[in-house]
Order: structure tokens, then C-alpha cells, then sequence
């Protein structure tokens, strides 16, 4: 009876131990993908065949000063060092490096704009140790992009293109670049999240990775593991540690095909200030998905005020196409050819319906050129009349007068003067501001090399003064 109850407990357990190695395997088999990058042994193979396309960049710069005091910004992906405290006298000229990467046997290679913004000199070392005075052939701030060109020759390598579009969240990714001026540096991790918004312009569209990208990285290719270029390293997170972030290539391809051709970049213009939908917009505009954008506002002459877009639509769609967020608005236009007709759909009145509209070029509207003297985009914010919608999101009181700023490009003007997002605009050199109009004709009035004077409040109830030279 012993041996028998034994034998019934040995078997018990051999089959016990014979289920766990079953579905061991079974979750095993099920849960691998062979066709999936798991952790590589490591990285030679890309970094090797890589290498040889990355360059390193440096430059002399020749500094405006803005008239405010420079703050010391840990972990500056420009590359410069900016001063802690106190004013460069002006003109300074400061050294500056950055990385870039070869497309072609021509010589013609990738950067940030803000790797050769304001440079007097470029010059590029390659793997191999030759050194070139390299031109600039064209850059767009919008993007952060930039097209350079060094002499062609048989014994460059030009890194393949990836598709960005294809990459996956969790999947391993390369930098490759010069960090602290430290050359050829590899990095690797993964890609964390794709689709950020950092505020920085128009297009952003951000993927974000734990690939080491410190200063010196800007410009460098951010590779897949086939060795592709999948994005370009263009920021990081101030007071973060792990996280960087790259253009897309595909966002990067038409910028850099537009400034190989003609120099520079031209873009459809709709000629509208707009914002997400928050929940609370949905509900009160009786919207069914809580995704569109809001047009908080319409420029005079402009294509959408010729087409029939007003203040408080909110834009469903394009030629059929969702709109789900500014950024898919921003970048649908942008692509879209100057002159094209397309069909905007809008939700007006608690009723959908379609209104076309023929494109514009951006760069033909002076009120909304970058380039301006003086303008919100030279100094890096952008702001759009307060609304009630945006005081209560933001904490204001409804019946507040100014205009917000809803984003501050990282290292621009506005930034070092200490401009952020959030801030309301009550005055410019003492007088109200209630409209971007005001904001115009009082900087028109300023004087080139003067002091523009901006009283801001931050929240409720503290009080800002933010100086900045015209």
C-alpha cells in the first residue's frame, strides 16, 4: 500500500514537471518573434559600416547679444557654451560644433540648422581624417534642418535612408556622433515613444530615444539596425538624463530634397492659428470625437480667410484625411503643394461641412515671415489672443485682455530671456496689448538695436518683466 501511494506521488509530480516544461516552451515559442531585433551580442557591424558617413562639424559663430543675461543650461545639445551670467559683449565670436552624416557621392551632408546658424565657418572632418571647408547650401529653421556640401569624391560613403514610419516603439536604435567633441561616439538604446511635441516649430514630430545624445550630437544619424538612417539627433531634455530626440527621416527627406534643388524650402500656407481640442472643447463645441483642431484664428487675405474658415471652426479633416492634432494639420499643409486646392472639412455650428480652399506660400505672407525684423518668430515663441476657452484652460481670468504664449523654441531668444509657455502678455513697452496688432505696431515703432520691454504675468499672480533687443 506504501509502494502504491509512492508510485502515485512520483507520477503526480512527473506529470506535474512535464506541464511546466510544456507550457514553458509553448510561452517560449509564443512569445519570441524571430523576426524581431532582441538585445544585440553588439553593435560592430552598424557602427563600422556607419562611421564612415558621419562627419564631424565645427563652426565659429558670430553672437548677437538680446540684451538679457544668458542662463547656464545643463545639457545644451548646441553644442556652445553659453555664458552662466553677464552680457558677451556684442558681436562675440563663439566656437560651436555638431555631427552631420554624408546622403551622397557629391559631398552634400545633413545637419541642424542651429548646428551652422549664424556660422562664418564651416568645416568638416570625416572618419578618415580629412578635413574640408565645407558651403552651406540651404537651411530651414522650421525643421531644424540644414544642407551642406564638401567636395564629392569616390571615397565617400553615403549612409542609406530608413523609413521612419515603419519604426516601432521598443525596437533598438544607434547614435552615432561627436558628443562633447568627442568624435565617432556610439550610442544605443530604443526608441521610447514617437509623435513628440516639444514646442520648438510648426513641423515637430519628434522621435524620442534613450540612445545617448549629449552636446555634439546635433545633426547625427540615429540608426535602425539594419544600419538606415531613421532619424536625425537634433535635442534633449533639459534636467533629464536618457532622453534625446530625432526629426524623422521622412519628415527630413522632402526638406533636404527642397534645399539640394532650389536652397531652400517652400510650404503650402493656410494662414491659421489653431490648437488642439481638449476635452472640454469637445463638449462645448458638441463634438462627437474629442480629436480636430480649433482655428483660434484667421489671417486677412490670407487663403483660409478667402476660402471661408473662420474663428472657432474646428477642422475634421483634409481632402478626406483625418485631423486628429495640430501637428497632422501643420504638416498636411506643409506638404501640400503651393497653389493646390483642397477640401477642408469644419465643424460650425454643431454641423459638418466642406469648404476648399486654394494654398498660398508661406514665405509670400511678410506678417508671417520668419525673417522679419522683430517678429514673434525670430525671437522664438508664438503666441494667439487670449480666448476664454484658453483663459480657463490656463487659469486666467475670463475677462483678462493679452496674448498667450503657447510655445517657446528651446535656445531662442525668448527663451534665454525667460519667456514660457503658459505666460500672458499684458503689455509691450507700457502699452496694453490686446491683439497681435498691438504687438506689430509697437515693435515697428521700436528702433533696430533698442530695447523691447514685455510685462507678462504667470499665472494669477506673479508678475514678469522680459527684455529683448530688436
Amino acid at each position: 500500500m506504501k509502494q502504491l501511494k509512492k508510485l502515485k506521488k512520483v507520477s503526480f509530480l512527473f506529470l506535474i514537471a512535464v506541464f511546466v516544461i510544456t507550457m514553458g516552451n509553448r510561452f517560449s515559442t509564443a512569445s519570441v518573434n524571430p523576426d524581431s531585433h532582441m538585445i544585440p551580442g553588439n553593435f560592430s557591424d552598424i557602427a563600422l559600416k556607419a562611421r564612415l558617413g558621419v562627419v564631424n562639424i565645427r563652426t565659429v559663430k558670430k553672437i548677437k547679444t538680446a540684451g538679457h543675461e544668458f542662463r547656464n543650461i545643463p545639457g545644451n545639445p548646441f553644442g556652445g557654451r553659453p555664458f552662466s551670467k553677464g552680457m558677451p559683449p556684442f558681436g562675440y565670436k563663439q566656437q560651436g560644433l555638431g555631427s552631420g552624416f554624408l546622403i551622397d557621392m557629391g559631398g552634400y551632408i545633413v545637419t541642424n540648422n542651429h548646428v551652422i546658424d549664424n556660422a562664418i565657418q564651416i568645416k568638416v572632418k570625416l572618419a578618415n581624417e580629412k578635413e574640408f571647408d565645407a558651403k552651406l547650401v540651404g537651411r530651414d529653421p522650421n525643421t531644424d534642418l540644414a544642407l551642406i556640401k564638401i567636395p564629392g569624391g569616390d571615397d565617400l560613403v553615403p549612409l542609406a535612408m530608413g523609413n521612419s514610419d515603419k519604426l516601432q516603439v521598443g525596437k533598438w536604435v544607434v547614435a552615432i556622433g561627436s558628443p562633447f567633441g568627442l568624435e565617432q561616439t556610439v550610442t544605443a538604446g530604443i526608441v521610447s515613444a514617437k509623435g513628440r511635441v516639444l514646442g520648438s516649430g510648426p513641423y515637430d514630430d519628434y522621435i524620442q530615444t534613450d540612445a545617448s545624445i549629449n552636446p555634439g550630437n546635433s545633426g547625427g544619424p540615429l540608426l535602425d539596425m539594419d544600419g538606415k538612417v531613421v532619424g536625425i539627433n537634433t535635442a534633449i531634455l533639459r534636467n533629464g538624463q536618457g532622453v534625446g530626440f530625432a526629426i524623422p527621416v521622412n519628415l527630413a527627406e522632402e526638406v533636404i530634397t527642397q534645399l539640394k534643388k532650389n536652397g531652400k524650402v517652400t510650404r503650402g500656407w493656410l494662414g491659421v492659428g489653431i490648437q488642439d481640442i481638449t476635452p472640454e472643447l469637445a463638449e462645448y463645441y458638441g463634438l462627437k470625437e474629442k480629436k480636430g483642431v480649433l482655428v483660434t484664428d484667421v489671417y486677412k487675405a490670407d487663403p483660409a480667410d478667402k476660402g471661408g474658415i473662420k474663428i472657432n471652426d474646428v477642422i475634421t479633416a483634409v481632402d478626406g484625411k483625418k485631423i486628429k492634432f495640430t501637428r497632422d494639420l501643420s504638416r498636411t499643409i506643409a506638404n501640400s503643394r503651393v497653389g493646390k486646392t483642397i477640401n477642408i472639412t469644419i465643424f460650425r455650428d454643431n454641423n459638418e461641412k466642406t469648404i476648399s480652399v486654394e494654398l498660398g506660400e508661406r514665405a509670400k505672407s511678410a506678417r508671417h515671415n520668419p525673417r522679419q525684423k522683430g517678429s514673434l518668430e525670430e525671437f522664438g515663441f508664438h503666441v494667439v489672443e487670449l480666448t476664454w476657452e484658453l483663459a480657463k484652460q490656463y487659469g486666467y481670468k475670463e475677462n483678462k485682455k493679452g496674448l498667450l504664449v503657447v510655445s517657446v523654441k528651446p535656445e531662442s531668444r525668448g527663451y534665454y530671456a525667460g519667456l514660457q509657455q503658459g505666460d500672458l502678455l499684458v503689455e509691450i513697452n507700457r502699452v496694453p496689448l490686446e491683439s497681435l496688432r498691438d504687438y506689430e505696431e509697437n515693435v515697428d515703432k521700436t528702433k533696430d538695436g533698442n530695447l523691447i520691454t514685455l510685462l507678462l504675468k504667470r499665472g494669477n499672480s506673479r508678475i514678469v518683466v522680459v527684455k529683448l533687443t530688436k
